[in-house]
């Protein structure tokens, strides 16, 4: 017992008894082989119970041979009716009490937050089939009345023949006959065509459903002036941004030589969604940008090779995602207020017209490793044509 420092060397974090197998993870924690093997079986992906850490790759789990010996000397020490738990519970009943008791808890905060995201994709995976389903409907009869169309027309033509065909059984003169032969040119192209009018609101459905379920992640966001461009002007509510002629702020490290502003919140986690205000802007940039990005090398651009994900719109109805080389967007209409969503832990950036519902453009498969700021940049003011400002608006979940 005297190489024994804490319970927590010989207890298992997750069934809070005495190890039995002990493994332990690439992050350095240890667990009872069959409990860790059971939590990884109903939870993805993998992560750590302790330290949260994610390993991409399911690590092989290997016996702690060391641990194992330690655990069989104190066994041998302590006597074979006496378990290690009891024999701290006794030297510190207090203490190991309360132990057990945060454990407890700790095990129930976990199970409510399984059951919930249980819940949550039961849920998810009920609107989606029910918008997938609508759709492969839609599909089915549009197939269906396809076939029918030609079949239709195909009897129709073949009960023609053959009326001609026993008119001319029946003559005693040669008659020159000619039989103009149906044409199916077009009625495939004519399908298509109305099977699109059908699918265009069922597809309209869909977009604004996903936009109604992104929005309910949404943020309240300010600007951070320490982080202005030296000409950009800031409103007292820290919701407003447009550029100035006139030299607002005081240079200093934090500040960005682009006409950029960062928001004072930060993610490093999971899922969030804002929207900006860009009515009257003729050219304007938003989007995301990693922590680390410069902030003085103004020989950058901001694209995905230097830590930004984002929009921009150079022109009036003149769009590029941000990324390299730069993709161009063909839009309807330009957006009066862009929505931006992004899911951290599944490297995914989408922008939407947040009052068409209309996805414009999507980054998938970043990578992550620190924290996301949004951030705004309104772009010169070219002589008052582009003065209005971004504006940071409340979204209605």
């Amino acid at each position: 017992m005297a190489a024994v420092k804490s319970e927590d060397q010989f207890l298992c974090s997750i069934c809070l008894d005495l190890f039995t197998e002990p493994v332990t993870t690439p992050c350095g924690h240890n667990f009872c082989k069959l409990c860790l093997s059971q939590h990884w079986d109903t939870s993805a992906p993998c992560r750590c119970p302790l330290c949260k850490e994610l390993f991409r790759i399911k690590p092989e789990l290997k016996v702690n041979t060391l641990l194992s010996e330690m655990l069989s000397q104190v066994k041998q020490e302590t006597g074979s009716n006496l378990c290690l738990h009891h024999v701290l519970c006794f030297r510190a009943p207090e203490q190991s009490l309360d132990m057990v008791e945060q454990r407890r808890l700790k095990i129930q905060k976990l199970q409510s937050s399984v059951e919930q995201s249980q819940t949550a994709a039961h849920t998810e995976m009920a609107t989606g089939l029910e918008a997938f389903n609508a759709l492969i409907e839609c599909v089915q009869r549009s197939r269906e009345a396809f076939i029918q169309k030609l079949q239709e027309r195909q009897r129709h033509t073949q009960k023609q023949a053959e009326a001609l065909i026993l008119q001319l059984q029946q003559e005693i003169c040669a008659l020159k006959v000619t039989l103009e032969t149906e044409t199916y040119e077009g009625t495939a192209g004519r399908a298509l065509a109305e099977l699109e009018q059908k699918l265009i609101p069922e597809i309209m459905k869909v977009f604004k459903g996903e936009l109604r379920r992104v929005r309910q992640f949404a943020v309240d966001l300010t600007l951070d002036p320490d982080t202005a461009h030296v000409n950009l002007f800031v409103s007292d509510d820290l919701k407003q941004v447009q550029y100035t002629d006139v030299m607002i702020f005081i240079d200093s490290p934090r500040r960005f030589s682009w006409k950029n502003i960062l928001t004072q919140q930060s993610f490093s986690s999971e899922k969030f969604y804002f929207e900006v205000q860009v009515k009257g802007k003729t050219s304007w940039t938003l989007g995301v940008a990693k922590e680390s990005v410069q902030r003085k090398n103004t020989e950058q651009t901001l694209t995905s090779n230097y830590g930004y994900w984002c929009l921009y719109m150079k022109n009036i109805g003149e769009f590029e995602a941000c990324s390299e080389p730069a993709v161009r967007l063909s839009l309807k209409c330009p957006p009066q207020k862009v929505g931006v969503f992004v899911d951290y832990d599944e490297g995914l950036v989408s922008f939407y017209d947040a009052d068409s519902a209309d996805l414009i453009y999507s980054f998938s498969g970043c990578s992550f490793r620190e924290k996301l700021f949004p951030f705004l940049n309104p772009c010169y003011n070219y002589e008052g044509i582009n003065a209005a400002p971004l504006v940071l608006t409340v979204v209605k979940k």
